[in-house]
């Protein structure tokens, strides 16, 4: 089975809904799916889970937010409410979540 990561940078809800979807549908058919959050999806992820939706919550319930941009938070305001709640926030590369560690443990990186 495959193993893979997705990052979102979109602020889109409805592209992050997507890539919520996608990871659930990998991770369902026994691939490895993980989610990190980049961007002004940092964003959308506290709205989300401010909302209480039930697509982020089965994406919490399933582990795939690995983890999120501690640079792009920060520049989104949403740095202290993710923290708070529970979200790693990775900054390894100048602030942000480097693909290459990804990559180097075997991930095939998604974009959206």
């Amino acid at each position: 089975m495959g193993k893979f990561a997705f990052f979102a940078f979109k602020g889109e809800t409805m592209c992050f809904s997507h890539v919520i979807l996608n990871a659930l549908e990998l991770k369902s058919r026994g691939h490895e799916a993980i989610i990190v959050v980049e961007g002004t999806a940092t964003k959308t992820l506290k709205d989300m889970d401010e909302a209480k939706g039930s697509l982020l919550l089965k994406a919490k319930e399933e582990n795939l937010i690995e983890s999120v941009c501690k640079a792009c938070s920060k520049a989104t305001g949403s740095h202290d409410y993710l923290a708070a709640n529970g979200y790693r926030l990775n900054g390894d590369m100048s602030g942000h979540p480097p693909m290459a560690s990804y990559i180097e443990d075997g991930y095939t990186i998604i974009t959206l």
